[in-house]
């Protein structure tokens, strides 16, 4: 057996010995658990973005290598050769399904599409400008009002059943939101399409006429799900599993996630991008605004371009080009300027070597950004489709978090400046 690894922190001349943990991936992390108890001092990190809240067998990056793991299989593969429902059940069960177990795997989603029929009603308690998002954190907080049979986590049943209705229902949810708002009746599922085609057909099905979902669109609208999947300890992923800590409901916990991702830091990132196209607003603007980016004293900068985890390239970025081509090429971009923007922007800035020495290179939320305008998805519904997408990488780090029997209820700490204590003044002498 190797031997233990230790750091050792001195403070006011005593010496403590801290242990340290050796991951299969990653750097090394020093556990504090017991350091207050010991030496009477916490830690200070703003953003946890030094600090590991639990260990997971899910999701692993590799920032500085543009590298992203789910339960080992790279990325570029998943997106390439799998397909979502695929790629939920590894990240749900550790490894990829065999034909059998795949087969049974999306007839049990398949078979769990439909709402409620009352929550057509809920949906429509909300103001028709309501903003998606709005109705998928109440709709999804509501499935617990529904559905008493799965809230019980301390029922391994009751968590699979859960689990199964949330990635099958979420299309559904997302779907009736954007009907909701565009003032279109609601489109029921339909059991002989695939995951990512029904979500499409009731987008944009209307009852009076068929629609038929074009394969290269929802092969482009599967990728999409399949790289947002999951993203290892993000914001959101971290709120589903301080909500869970404290034993809330499944519903409960992926509805904080959703209001998480909510925020234009975490999940706005794409509907940023297509912003960013409408503000530029011309192809003949562009030289202007990348001059602007690659101008130090100017705090302007590309979204869409570089990534805050990657530091080299977004590893999604590859295969979510291949479909924006494909979609654009079949869509095409004649009578749509943002789009034209788009692909003038992308050829100008990876010509431009300012970017490749600053590894500026289009990612992930770029191309995902175009695909969704191009299909005719408003900048609102940018984020619910993520939050669709990312459901399935909130309920497995739900589940194994549960699992874990270390687990408890999340308790930060802070580092305190405000006044020591004081008494009380009567309201006459203040």
């Amino acid at each position: 057996m190797a031997e233990q690894k230790t750091a050792t922190l001195t403070i006011d001349g005593k010496s403590y010995e801290l242990p340290i943990h050796s991951p299969t991936a990653g750097p090394d992390v020093i556990d504090i658990r017991k350091l207050y108890g010991q030496a009477g001092v916490f830690t200070y990190d703003p953003g946890f973005t030094s600090t590991a809240a639990c260990d997971s067998t899910i999701t692993f990056i590799d920032g500085d290598k543009g590298e992203l793991l789910h339960r080992g299989y790279p990325i570029d593969q998943l997106a390439s050769d799998s397909h979502y429902l695929e790629v939920c059940y590894a990240l749900l069960y550790g490894d990829l399904p065999s034909a059998e177990q795949l087969e049974t795997f999306e007839s049990l989603v398949t078979n769990h599409t439909m709402l409620h029929e009352q929550m057509a009603n809920f949906f429509r308690g909300f103001r028709r400008d309501a903003h998606p998002m709005a109705i998928m954190v109440g709709v999804v907080g509501a499935m617990s009002a529904f559905y008493h049979d799965s809230t019980d986590i301390n029922d391994p049943h009751q968590r699979e059943v859960a689990t199964i209705r949330l990635i099958a229902k979420m299309p559904t949810i997302a779907a009736w939101a954007y009907k909701y708002t565009i003032g279109q009746p609601f489109v029921y599922p339909r059991n002989d399409l695939d995951y990512a085609s029904n979500f499409l057909r009731m987008c944009f099905a209307v009852p009076a006429e068929d629609y038929e979902v074009n394969p290269i669109l929802a092969r482009a609208m599967d990728r999409i799900f399949t790289l947002h999947a999951d993203h290892e300890q993000n914001a959101s992923t971290s709120t589903v599993r301080l909500a869970s800590s404290s034993g809330a409901n499944p519903f409960a916990c992926v509805a904080a996630g959703i209001a998480c991702l909510w925020g234009p830091a975490h999940g706005g990132a794409n509907q940023a991008c297509l912003e960013m196209l409408k503000e530029i607003g011309s192809v003949d603007r562009i030289p202007e605004f990348i001059a602007r980016a690659k101008d130090k004293n100017d705090s302007y900068r590309l979204m869409g371009f570089g990534h805050r985890v990657y530091k080299n390239f977004d590893p999604r970025a590859t295969v979510m080009k291949e479909s924006a081509d494909e979609v654009l090429e079949l869509l095409g971009v004649e009578n749509n300027p943002l789009l034209q923007v788009a692909m003038e922007l992308e050829k100008q800035a990876l010509a431009d070597p300012y970017f490749a020495e600053k590894k500026l290179f289009p990612n992930v939320d770029f191309y995902s950004g175009i695909i969704l305008e191009a299909m005719g998805f408003p900048t609102s519904m940018f984020t619910p489709i993520f939050a669709m997408a990312r459901t399935v990488g909130w309920i497995s780090q739900w589940k194994e978090q549960l699992d874990d029997p270390q687990l408890k209820i999340g308790r930060p700490r802070q580092l305190y400046c405000g006044m020591t204590a004081r008494d009380y003044v009567d309201i006459e002498k203040r």
